[in-house]
């Protein structure tokens, strides 16, 4: 395992506290949690935008002709607002 030394603003470390006390975890498990989610989200972004390039406007709409134009059932419909 690494370590890391970060300097915080003192406001920034004191809302970081009271984030970790209320989850019942340490402020290192709470930054530890809090990079992996950034890591996966940028990861995840980078990962889309690649199978968008590999993507094709014509093969998605031919795929998307075989659906068949009914409508959905009862229990797939869309709530009205």
């Amino acid at each position: 395992m690494s370590s890391l030394n970060v300097q915080l603003p003192d406001s920034l470390y004191r809302s970081l506290q009271e984030l970790a006390e209320r989850d019942g975890i340490s402020v290192d498990q709470f930054v530890a949690l809090a990079v992996a989610e950034k890591i996966s989200a940028l990861t995840t972004e980078s990962y889309l935008q690649e199978r968008a390039k590999r993507g094709n406007r014509s093969n998605y709409e031919a795929v998307l002709a075989k659906v068949p134009d009914v409508e959905p059932a009862i229990n797939d419909k869309l709530p009205s607002v």
